[in-house]
């Protein structure tokens, strides 16, 4: 039978199956490409699993916006280390993880057709869901620092956008925004009666004293600002699927909805794992941040060889660099002929939307330090070769 084909054909196909692809087909390959952490949940997370078991309850559904000792756990956190106040103008929603609260915001605030506005280069999976709910990406570049201009946003919003998307850190160039351009985005958005959608989901992963800025913390903006946070990165929770997020009061019933038909609710045993994983010493970010942070510094000390050949910005947060190859190579051709002679991946810039060159995003937390070592001088050997 001919079937016709669905909205799905215009989305493109994730990135990371495909590296992952040729990774297995080239043994022995060091990956640079996967934006996870190399570390552990801490041990408070699997102390708290035993209650989850012991209350029959917990394997029916339970509360589609999260647990109630979660949604105050989350409360406290936001108010210490975001400096924003949960009160009767906004709310928490616990979510599957961040990727889920931004498709479940996408969908409580547009109509098909509707314009969002991505920052260049944008995180890839943001790009996707907006297509999938029918709206149209509007890109906006950044500058020559990937960080954010806001004249050229404010210059980009129609009558049909409806939010402003920024990410800081920022995946997949690893800059972060500075407060100045956050609070004039933040302003754009409240002045043009649109969304400021901030996906903070690497808020602890700051270097060189750099401070996180969460835009829900700004004055009057949470009336407009839907703030996305996740466990995955900071707390080694990619796979167990928790996220949340801090949406307006007024979107409530919208996001709920969404959540509902999706989800019904977010796994409560993963719920439980949260619960515990935000009771951890202060120690265990520290430590194993602090860890990242020298595999930062190995990284940019084998960098520099490459300065030649490579355009690198500095980045002061998240686990990635994102650099431009002075070469005409298709971006994917490069990064097949790394995987399969050097045995080194990193991922294509085109998935991140830059099609002006070859860029590579470069992602360093989730290796030790000495195999990312021996990862690094792989790229550098071979970009030496390739590109040479």
């Amino acid at each position: 039978m001919n079937y016709k084909l669905s909205r799905m054909e215009a989305i493109q196909l994730p990135i990371i199956p495909v590296v992952g692809e040729l990774i297995k087909n080239s043994p022995g390959t060091i990956s640079l490409g996967q934006g996870v952490v190399h570390y552990q949940p801490p041990d408070t997370a699997m102390e708290l699993l035993p209650k989850f078991l012991a209350e029959p309850k917990n394997h029916l559904y339970q509360a589609v916006v999260g647990i109630p000792e979660l949604l105050t756990a989350l409360t406290a956190k936001l108010s210490i280390f975001n400096d924003i106040d949960i009160n009767e103008e906004n709310a928490i929603v616990v979510t599957a993880g961040s990727n889920m609260g931004f498709i479940n915001a996408i969908l409580a605030i547009t109509s098909p057709g509707d314009e969002i506005i991505l920052n260049t280069p944008y995180y890839f999976n943001h790009e996707m869901a907006i297509k999938m709910a029918g709206c149209h990406p509007v890109l906006v570049a950044t500058d020559a620092n990937y960080q954010l201009i806001p004249e050229a946003i404010a210059a980009a919003i129609t009558n049909k956008t409806r939010a402003v998307v920024t990410i800081s850190p920022n995946n997949p160039t690893g800059v972060i925004y500075s407060e100045t351009a956050l609070k004039q985005v933040n302003e754009i958005c409240r002045e043009r009666g649109i969304y400021h959608i901030s996906d903070e989901a690497y808020e602890y992963f700051t270097y060189n004293d750099v401070k996180h800025i969460s835009p829900g913390s700004f004055i009057k903006s949470n009336q407009f600002t839907i703030s996305l946070f996740s466990l995955s990165k900071a707390y080694g929770f990619a796979s167990w699927r928790i996220g949340y997020m801090v949406i307006p009061q007024h979107l409530l019933i919208a996001v709920k909805k969404v959540q509902d038909t999706i989800l019904i609710c977010p796994p409560v045993v993963s719920q439980y794992a949260a619960l515990g994983a935000l009771q951890a010493k202060d120690n265990y970010l520290k430590d194993n941040i602090g860890t990242i942070a020298k595999v930062r510094e190995i990284v940019i000390n084998s960098l520099q060889s490459l300065q030649d050949l490579c355009t690198i910005t500095p980045a002061n947060g998240a686990f990635y660099f994102f650099i431009k190859v002075h070469t005409k190579m298709n971006d994917l051709e490069l990064v097949k002929n790394l995987i399969q002679e050097y045995k080194i991946a990193v991922i294509p810039g085109t998935t991140f939307g830059m099609e002006d060159g070859c860029y590579l995003r470069v992602a360093y937390g989730a290796l030790p330090a000495d195999t990312a070592k021996a990862g690094i001088e792989r790229l550098v050997k071979g970009l030496q070769t390739i590109v040479l």
